[in-house]
């Protein structure tokens, strides 16, 4: 059986005098489409920090370890191209002057923008080409990031990070600060790229960021896993009053589901 694509195993980790996690055990294979629900606070950013090498865990009660691709140990530059990234500190890092074919072009070497001795070629040229295409930004491609909308600039991060088709997509709050029709059309775009292939890992506390082709939901609450199965049994009325602490009820309209 091969090895799950990241696994979590009896995780704890602090930031700032606190157990961001705790004792956490999860599994994410290869090509499966998994979001992290919970809410602020919940230990979704330590989560994402685990899998980008940011943070470690703690050895406490025996050994802890989170692995990707059946290895803890990896240089980082290393892992950089079988994760692809994105998170709102990411997003402030590559709003510059550079335009959404370099940034895109700059996954390529792990960089912000293209420094003199990059190496561009024309296979990557090629690759750029193609996923500026899927996230519908051909358009864009000569202006510089800096110039564009939010859900413009979200969407050349989402290409930066698949163009060196990575196992997993990472989106950490994809959202956040988007309008309400850039939100409608980035769930279209994560839709497209989830029927891809390409294994999506959604962290965010948005129900309504679920795109119908996510089928596993796991439930983060004060650093543990509450939750972990099928989003028909997890999102229920009843389960998401737990989480957030307040009544809510749970509809499901067009293979999304909504709190009301």
């Amino acid at each position: 059986m091969p090895s799950p694509l990241i696994e979590f195993l009896n995780v704890s980790i602090a930031r700032g005098g606190k157990r961001g996690l705790e004792s956490i055990n999860l599994a994410i294979a290869s090509g499966e489409h998994v979001v992290i629900l919970g809410p602020n606070g919940s230990g979704k950013s330590t989560l994402i920090k685990a899998i980008t090498r940011e943070l470690y865990p703690l050895q406490t009660n025996g050994p802890a370890s989170v692995r990707i691709l059946g290895r803890e140990m990896w240089n980082v530059f290393e892992l950089r191209p079988h994760l692809g990234i994105v998170t709102n500190d990411l997003m402030q890092l590559c709003t510059r002057s550079y335009s959404t074919r370099e940034i895109v072009l700059s996954g390529f070497f792990s960089s912000v923008g293209i420094w003199p001795n990059h190496v561009v070629t024309r296979a990557m040229e090629k690759k750029a080409d193609e996923v500026i295409e899927l996230l519908e930004i051909t358009g864009l491609a000569a202006r510089n990031v800096d110039e564009l909308s939010s859900g413009e600039a979200r969407r050349v991060l989402i290409a930066r990070a698949l163009v060196h088709a990575p196992e997993a997509l990472v989106l950490d709050e994809p959202t956040a600060s988007l309008d309400f029709r850039a939100v409608r059309e980035l769930r279209e775009i994560l839709r497209k790229v989830a029927a891809a292939g390409t294994s999506m890992i959604l962290v965010t506390h948005h129900l309504e960021d679920i795109i119908p082709e996510i089928q596993r939901v796991v439930i983060l609450k004060e650093g543990r896993i509450v939750r972990d199965g099928v989003k028909k049994d997890v999102l229920t009325s009843e389960e998401l009053s737990r989480l957030f602490d307040l009544p809510a009820e749970v509809l499901e309209r067009g293979g999304y589901f909504h709190l009301v």
